[in-house]
């Protein structure tokens, strides 16, 4: 076993991966959130308000803890304009526009490619390693999501017109949140988690409502009809599913590398099918909880330092 294996198989590390399942399952659950807010808001006024709500929360979080937000360097604030872009105005553009042309379920499908994306991209940008286990975990995971969401939803793969236009735009929620999670490894470790994902949404939300006021979607009179249910579901959106949610996912990377933080990835679809059967009485079938036992057993395999740890009773 090498000195990085054996640095990241410590007990110490039992922890990223209990705050990595809890940060998935939370954004599992942002999909049932989001159908109690559908048809109320127009999707970008839907997306401004949400990450609005996570700027508000991360500025109390900061203020409560008695930490100054930082002022970042000329080259800090290149970075996160291009975290911001990409991880919150881009990715956000992409996955609401790209649901025009196809269903939540094939988009999520693709959505799953994340591990694999991230683990490659690692790999070839950063020549972080990626062993024969790795890749392996990284497949049966992508494995496993895509007999969750299929059996979900059969006719998925059948797309209708347009639907080219609607995978690549959800091809592009992909690219975006790769970026958000390989080149936030510098700022990470100079600013840390809280400042870099505070200020990263900072502006990514301010990009999200600059172009929300441009196409005149801001509607003072659809916000003042929401219900109690919809703004209990923005809360989440943006307090739990973007705010704590990022700082916990950006923590993990920062700890444990961007590859095996992302492999969590797949338990996102995972736990939509949990939740919806539990609160929305969603039919949940065999096929589901095979997949669901696949992407758990790539987690685990794709993390092997930290089985073998498990193995050994340390």
């Amino acid at each position: 076993m090498t000195i990085c294996e054996q640095s990241l198989s410590k007990p110490s590390d039992r922890p990223v991966y209990l705050k990595l399942a809890a940060v998935t399952m939370v954004w599992g659950g942002t999909f049932v959130a989001g159908r109690y807010l559908a048809g109320g808001l127009s999707p970008l006024l839907a997306a401004s308000l949400r990450f609005l709500l996570a700027s508000v929360a991360l500025l109390l979080f900061i203020r409560m803890a008695r930490t100054p937000l930082v002022r970042p360097s000329p080259r800090q604030w290149l970075q996160l304009l291009l975290l911001g872009f990409f991880g919150i105005f881009f990715y956000n553009l992409c996955f609401f526009y790209g649901l025009h042309y196809i269903s939540a379920s094939r988009a999520s499908l693709i959505v799953a490619l994340n591990p694999a994306v991230i683990g490659l991209a690692s790999w070839l940008l950063f020549k972080e390693r990626l062993n024969r286990a790795k890749v392996v975990g990284i497949a049966i995971c992508m494995t496993g999501a895509s007999m969750v969401i299929v059996s979900r939803d059969p006719q998925l793969l059948a797309g209708g017109a347009g639907a080219w236009l609607g995978d690549l735009l959800i091809f592009g929620c992909v690219l975006g949140w790769g970026v958000y999670s390989l080149f936030s490894k510098e700022l990470n470790h100079s600013l840390g988690p809280v400042q870099t994902v505070t200020w990263s949404i900072l502006l990514g939300t301010g990009m999200l409502w600059v172009t929300c006021i441009a196409r005149g979607e801001v509607s003072v009179a659809a916000i003042a009809q929401l219900g109690a249910q919809q703004w209990l579901s923005l809360l989440y959106l943006g307090v739990l599913g973007s705010a704590l949610a990022y700082i916990g996912y950006y923590d993990g990377i920062r700890k444990i590398g961007a590859t095996r933080s992302g492999v969590f990835i797949a338990l996102n679809p995972l736990t939509a099918v949990i939740l919806g059967a539990l609160l929305l009485d969603e039919p949940l079938t065999l096929a589901m909880c095979l997949g669901g036992g696949l992407i758990l057993a790539g987690i685990f395999l794709c993390n092997k330092p930290l089985a073998r740890a498990w193995k050994k009773g340390i």
